[in-house]
């Protein structure tokens, strides 16, 4: 039945976009006239399409902000180590070779050896990218972050964080560095993104996350041998941009040869004698 145009006729269904709504879930009003209508309640910022709706709006500014970025490095740590701690000094030389190799750094634009692995990148010379978070007990980026975004959303920065680099440096932190880094591991674990390398920076401090890895998961055959070749562990800063270069070196040959197989693969589905084959192999041997 259609909808009645009369205001003393009850309306039957409404078409809001997409969405049909019947029976007593029609609204009385439009959403053009909830727009124009200053008068009318504001909680609908807070409400789940509104959330869709700054979700996409921080997918946008993020691919946006690093679509030209070029090659880069994420480095995780704690944001609680001091300026005085070895790990800084150590972050900082991380992020100053980071860009002798040719790399972007991006780090999650907070203080300790996110500040450190920034300034060592940004007095480099290097781009300094900073992905911040809305938490109630941070403040803002750091002074040495070049490009930087604060982000509503975990799950929108840890995107960027992938997305844009081509490996990960993990510095000693804590559970939102084991976030980072077992997200990568399961990211390349399961093939979701291809040469992934991750170096765990601090032997001391990672040594007993990699035993139990080794001698409870392994040996309980919840993960694979191949899966602890995944990631590195190093106390030297050369030792760990040496091993992301090389990864970067076996990426782009393993992609050329796949490139060089797919064109001779083409040129050889094209040629006559292919053609030829192909035609007879759907006659038949025998022609018919």
């Amino acid at each position: 039945m259609a909808d009645s145009i009369h205001p003393d006729r009850p309306q039957l269904s409404q078409q809001r976009g997409p969405v049909v709504m019947r029976r007593n879930q029609v609204q009385q009003s439009t959403s053009e006239q909830r727009l124009l209508d200053s008068r009318g309640p504001s909680d609908w910022v807070h409400t789940d399409p509104w959330r869709v709706l700054r979700i996409q709006s921080e997918f946008i500014e993020g691919f946006g902000m690093l679509a030209e970025l070029g090659p880069a490095i994420s480095v995780f740590g704690s944001a609680r180590t001091r300026p005085d701690d070895p790990m800084y000094a150590a972050a900082e030389e991380v992020g100053r070779k980071l860009v002798g190799a040719g790399y972007a750094v991006i780090t999650g634009g907070g203080p300790g050896v996110m500040e450190a692995a920034n300034k060592g990148a940004s007095e480099a010379g290097g781009v300094s990218v900073g992905l911040g978070i809305e938490l109630p007990f941070e403040s803002g980026l750091n002074e040495w972050v070049d490009i930087g975004m604060n982000f509503r959303y975990f799950f929108t920065r840890k995107t960027m964080f992938v997305k844009y680099a081509q490996g990960f440096v993990v510095m000693p932190g804590g559970f939102g560095t084991l976030d980072e880094l077992f997200e990568a591991l399961t990211l390349a674990q399961t093939r979701k993104v291809t040469s992934f390398p991750v170096v765990l920076f601090g032997t001391s401090y990672w040594s007993g996350l990699v035993d139990w890895l080794r001698e409870t998961m392994l040996a309980d055959g919840k993960i694979s041998a191949a899966d602890l070749e995944m990631f590195t562990l190093t106390d030297d800063a050369d030792e760990a941009v040496s091993y992301i270069v090389k990864a970067g070196e076996l990426a782009d040959a393993a992609a050329a040869e796949a490139a060089e197989v797919a064109s001779q693969d083409v040129a050889e589905a094209e040629s006559p004698q292919a053609r030829e084959r192909r035609v007879q192999d759907r006659l038949g041997s025998d022609g018919s």
